[in-house]
């Protein structure tokens, strides 16, 4: 009860500051105004009591926030502010001070506007972990709270739940969903005996495991200690004005010393004091970074604060969690290869067929492909799903299994072939058995995200300098990301709390930004200079523990949001500079005596109208950095992206035919040639040579000429003329009835040299040109559609 009164105190006392800074705004605009009233009306003694009140008023709230500064060891712009207040009310410029009033109350709104953040508690981290787990003993299960497990306890971990405690399984092979602690996006299994930690999840059926720690000692209590840990250890950052500060106020107070020792008069020192009040710093440098904020929001960027745009927009170091970062975080199809005298079609309908029941990660991405690809499904009947082992129905009269197959079955060439190139590409391999066959395997991986690298060079391009891939996931996935985007440094198999020490680590040496996805991620976001979470469909958790979150499933957004802080920041400082060099020159002229406190008060209102108004262009962004297209051209984008996710897969002809032609010059492979060359003539060209004449022209404007795409138009020269060579070969075989032995070399050179040249344009493309439209064109598969809709489809 206690704790509750006191959290409610806390809640109660937190509402009181926040209306503090509008309350002080609405008090001294409201008395400035009533004051000026007064004294049109004549009544001189009311106008001047009324201005002394709001003078008052500001002096009482500036003079705690600048003992506050001083106790953290800083002096802020608030000392000249709270000095000419003072100084006003002691020679009488009552007006003045009350400009001076609502100037600074304006300031500090905006500023705490700017800087109030979300929570960081983490509630999502601690929402997820379990309260209560299902302790065995003997033939008796009963459910107790988590603190009551110690080591050597049996617990009972169900379908679909988290495990609460770091253990070992007892009694079968465990599918585990490890990607809140790994970020690995495929699930895993664990035999019997094999160590389990606390906060994943049990993706199949239900299991047992021995603790080998207490809950506050396991895993998951760790990750939410590292994340409050390093929540609590971020220093507060000192603001842009308080910068300019360090060397603005020592100067104003000599220049206002030295006009009072050299005229004898207080006034004009106090003059002096009244221009120099940095309402440029205390308005101009708010109002930029909140249109920063303002703006990044616009793109799908929440940036929690002011200090976070102003540390984004100064960044030198970015360290990157690579699963739902930088690649899609969900395994997709890459190939599908078929048994000899099967069709590797079919064999993807069958086995998206058995897993439209299913809800295994695999299950999804096969069925996704399926129809994607367009292809009807059969419903399942007699379904049979052994957690670990796979998946098996009745389909349009066979037994079809997908998932796992016996030792002694994977045997052959072929065989040997698919687990190679599955190994290459760092795979999974669901393999398909029809009638108790090898019929064919499915190669999924998580693939790359295809604006990344494009996002990395323009990241470079802001000022990036060091760029860093940190992950759970195995060494080979990630080297070869690191390698396609030209990572500074590469770290894998890292633990929560190994990426918590390399962030913390980074941070000390360089204004630091992370990006991550997964609860695994929110200690070492949390740990950044500046953390950034992709919240659109990333853990809550690492959202809380953010700094900025993308609200979009584009990483190109980060780059944007470098763009937009580097954008808002530059115009903070012109914005503070320009009207600082005015207030110079205006505190000069009151030095002199030509400009009394009153008068000084009105030009340093002009002067902030003049640094504000600048300051409002961050709202529309530099417009070095705009890229504007035409509702046709973002149109054309979107239609040639869709052609090439229907084409990706139908090239693999292509190597198909090669692959045929290899194993025998027979009529298989002239018929494998001949369905190549009809994918080439019917599909390949007319996509290639409508982007030349629809495409590439439309972008050369927004690209700034026609020569950005004629590295791209050169490659097209060349697939043209590969095509017709093929179509060349074809000709010879089958006027001689079959491929001819001297036509095997070059034809496999030109089979194989296609397909790597379409591979590497398509690429291309996607990275350079479809990343520019607004919605990102396969960004990832579509959502599953029920098992009915396949059926329909």
């Amino acid at each position: 009860m206690v704790g509750d009164t006191a959290a409610a105190g806390g809640r109660w006392l937190s509402r009181v500051r926040r209306l503090i800074e509008p309350a002080l705004v609405v008090s001294t605009v409201g008395l400035l105004a009533a004051g000026g009233i007064g004294w049109l009306l004549g009544e001189r003694g009311v106008a001047e009591g009324t201005w002394i009140a709001g003078t008052v008023l500001a002096v009482v709230p500036a003079s705690v926030w600048v003992v506050a500064a001083l106790r953290r060891g800083r002096i802020g712009v608030d000392v000249i502010a709270v000095l000419s207040l003072i100084g006003t009310l002691l020679v009488g410029e009552y007006v003045a001070g009350a400009l001076i009033a609502v100037m600074l109350a304006s300031g500090r709104a905006l500023d705490a506007a700017a800087e109030r953040r979300a929570s960081r508690d983490l509630r999502s981290l601690l929402e997820r972990a379990p309260r209560f787990a299902r302790r065995r003993a003997g033939t008796q299960v009963s459910v107790i709270p988590l603190a009551d497990v110690v080591v050597d306890d049996i617990v009972v971990v169900g379908p679909g739940e988290v495990v609460p405690v770091d253990g070992r399984i007892v009694d079968v092979v465990a599918v585990l969903d490890e990607s809140a602690l790994t970020g690995e996006p495929l699930q895993v299994e664990r035999a019997v005996g094999e160590p389990v930690r606390s906060g994943v999840v049990n993706a199949g059926s239900a299991f047992e495991l021995r603790a080998t720690a207490t809950a506050d000692e396991s895993t998951y209590a760790g990750i939410v200690r590292m994340a409050q840990q390093a929540g609590a250890e971020t220093a507060p950052i000192v603001r842009l004005a308080d910068r300019y500060a360090a060397w603005f106020l020592p100067l104003s107070l000599l220049l206002a010393a030295a006009a009072w020792l050299a005229s004898g008069s207080a006034v004009r020192a106090v003059a002096v004091l009244v221009v120099a009040t940095p309402c440029p710093l205390l308005l101009a440098a708010p109002v930029a970074i909140v249109s920063g904020l303002s703006r990044a929001s616009r793109a799908g960027v929440v940036i929690r604060s002011g200090v976070a745009l102003e540390n984004l927009g100064h960044a030198t170091t970015l360290v990157m969690d690579k699963t739902g970062t930088l690649t899609m975080g969900r395994p997709a199809v890459v190939d599908v290869v078929a048994a000899p005298g099967r069709d590797a079609t079919e064999t993807l309908r069958l086995a998206a067929s058995v897993d439209q029941l299913s809800p295994h990660v695999l299950a999804e991405a096969i069925v996704t492909e399926a129809l994607s690809r367009g292809l009807r499904l059969s419903l399942p009947t007699d379904v049979v799903e052994e957690p670990g082992r796979g998946v098996t129905a009745n389909i349009d009269g066979h037994r079809v299994t997908v998932g796992k197959s016996a030792a002694d079955a994977l045997t052959g060439a072929w065989v040997r072939a698919a687990v190679n190139r599955a190994r290459l590409d760092s795979a999974a391999i669901a393999w398909v058995c029809v009638d108790g066959d090898l019929a064919g395997a499915v190669l999924l991986r998580d693939p790359l995200r295809r604006q990344a690298p494009r996002t990395v060079r323009r990241l470079r391009e802001a000022g990036l300098t060091r760029l860093i891939l940190l992950t759970g996931d195995r060494a080979e996935p990630t080297r070869e990301v690191a390698a396609i985007l030209g990572l500074d440094e590469v770290y894998a198999d890292q633990s929560p709390a190994d990426k918590f020490a390399a962030v913390r680590a980074e941070s000390e040496r360089a204004v630091t930004v992370m990006v991550g996805d997964g609860v695994n991620d929110a200690p070492a976001l949390a740990a950044a200079t500046v953390g950034v979470a992709m919240g659109a469909r990333g853990a809550t958790a690492s959202s809380e523990a953010a700094d900025i979150v993308l609200t979009t499933d584009r990483l190109d957004r980060l780059a944007d949001a470098m763009d937009i802080a580097r954008w808002s920041r530059r115009i903070a400082v012109q914005s503070a500079v320009v009207g600082m060099s005015l207030s110079l020159l205006a505190m000069a002229i009151a030095a002199l005596g030509w400009l009394p406190p009153a008068a000084g008060a009105l030009l340093q209102e002009g002067i902030d109208i003049a640094v504000i108004g600048n300051a409002l262009r961050a709202l529309r962004g530099n417009p070095d950095t705009e890229l504007h297209l035409a509702a046709g051209t973002e149109q054309l984008l979107h239609r040639f992206a869709d052609e090439h996710d229907q084409l990706r897969d139908t090239i693999g002809l292509l190597r198909t035919a090669a692959n045929r032609v290899v194993a025998g010059p027979d009529a298989a492979a002239l018929a494998s040639l001949a369905a190549a060359h009809t994918l080439l003539t019917e599909q390949i060209l007319p996509h290639e040579q409508a982007e030349e004449a629809q495409l590439y022209p439309a972008l050369a404007r927004p690209l700034g000429s026609g020569e950005a795409t004629a590295t791209m138009s050169r490659t097209h020269a060349e697939i043209q003329r590969l095509s017709d060579r093929i179509a060349t070969h074809l000709a010879l075989a089958q006027s001689a009835g079959a491929i001819q032995h001297d036509q095997v070399d070059d034809l496999l050179a030109c089979l194989y040299g296609l397909y790597a040249l379409l591979r590497l344009h398509f690429v291309q493309e996607e990275e350079s040109y479809f990343t520019l439209a607004e919605d990102d064109a396969g960004a990832g598969p579509p959502p599953r559609p029920t098992a009915a809709q396949a059926h329909k489809s």
